[in-house]
């Protein structure tokens, strides 16, 4: 049997969750087209084997485990809030995994071949040519500007903000020695852990999460991190050392929110996708997107934000690094949550105003070059 068909069986019959499915197969090959059928967009609606049930919306995603732990998701939503249209397991809603150029390049850094734009392009290529009717994104990969006669209309609940630092050898950040080779493609992430040890090295280190695990137990890296909201939803949280607050590092802005993006003028599609707003999460990712922004932030730039509600104000911490970590510039806000959009921009004007457009015109031209972007590691080998 192939994998896919293991997929549908484990949705039929229940016999298996489908995370630990994509957990055995440990890629997104294991969701790789059958031959004849196209590379860049295939529909995975198991429930459709066994039941005759015309497709009534269309989701577009990526085929990694996680991104299909998020379709998988937003089909259960959509199923409770709608299951006399779309069927009480989601049948109405077909999954088409669509292949993006940022998952077949894992060799180079995001900062060294265009950003996180390319978790969407082909995406947006989709829901634009209406092979889909809507698509679901981890909120962090999706870029600050979307193409025209689209937007995000829904954010589902956000999870854990927080990143988790994984090592097998070593139980905090701050204990580890010179030298130490941290695994991470992440320029915000790199500029943190730099700040606060500049003897280690930090090496391009990409793939999806399963993939990046094992190579931390083939020792190809001393220590990583990563997001532990996709941790959480793919049930991997046991292999995590250390959950990193945000004074210790300071999140992505809108990492742990699935946003979900249509076309403007489907009255029919926004319908369904809208019930499924949480509110809260919308806000506090607008308001971190309002900031990237004003920074005309991206993959290629070391930036961090962070909203909250709390006690009926909006509270916002934003950075701005240098790649190496030695210049760091940061800015807090506390408001009124109607104030959302305006307390992210103003955020964002004030480390502009700080940090000189000179430190961004370097940091552009430092982060093309940067050898911890676009090393990529080798195995170590024990000297003998």
């Amino acid at each position: 049997l192939s994998d896919p068909l293991f997929v549908h069986l484990g949705e039929m019959y229940k016999v298996l969750p489908t995370l630990a499915l994509l957990a055995f197969a440990g890629h997104a090959a294991a969701f790789a087209p059958s031959a004849g059928l196209p590379v860049r967009s295939r529909a995975v609606s198991g429930m459709r084997l066994t039941m005759d049930m015309e497709p009534v919306i269309r989701l577009g995603t990526r085929g990694s485990p996680l991104a299909l732990a998020q379709a998988y998701e937003t089909r259960k939503r959509l199923a409770a809030a709608f299951p006399d249209e779309l069927g009480k397991e989601g049948e109405g809603v077909q999954i088409n995994i669509i292949n993006t150029s940022g998952d077949m390049t894992l060799d180079k850094a995001l900062s060294e071949i265009g950003g996180k734009g390319l978790f969407t392009k082909e995406l947006d290529v989709a829901l634009l040519g209406n092979e889909v009717d809507f698509c679901v994104h981890s909120m962090k990969d999706v870029p600050t500007f979307l193409p025209d006669n689209t937007h995000l209309e829904t954010m589902l609940p956000r999870e854990d903000t927080r990143d988790a630092f994984i090592s097998p050898k070593y139980k905090t950040v701050e204990e580890l020695p010179e030298g130490t080779i941290i695994g991470s493609a992440s320029l915000r992430r790199q500029a943190q852990l730099l700040a606060k040890n500049p003897g280690i090295k930090c090496v391009n280190f990409r793939g999806n999460v399963q993939t990046r695990l094992r190579k931390l137990d083939d020792d190809v890296v001393d220590a990583t991190l990563l997001a532990l909201a996709g941790l959480k939803r793919m049930d991997m949280t046991d292999c995590v050392t250390k959950i990193l607050d945000w004074d210790e590092m300071l999140p992505a802005v809108a990492q742990g929110a699935i946003g979900i993006q249509v076309r403007s003028d489907d009255e029919k599609t926004i319908k369904y996708i809208s019930a499924l707003n949480d509110k809260d999460t919308k806000i506090c990712v607008d308001c971190e997107r309002s900031f990237l922004a004003t920074l005309d932030g991206s993959c290629k730039t070391p930036i961090a934000g962070q909203a909250k509600l709390v006690d009926g104000k909006i509270h916002f911490k934003g950075l701005v690094a240098s790649p190496d970590g030695s210049k760091i510039f940061r800015a807090e806000r506390v408001g009124e949550i109607k104030d959302f959009m305006e307390i992210g921009r103003s955020a964002g004007e004030e480390i502009r105003k700080e940090a000189g457009e000179q430190f961004f015109a370097d940091l552009m031209e430092y982060v093309q070059d940067i050898q911890a972007a676009n090393t990529k590691p080798t195995k170590q080998t024990t000297a003998k």
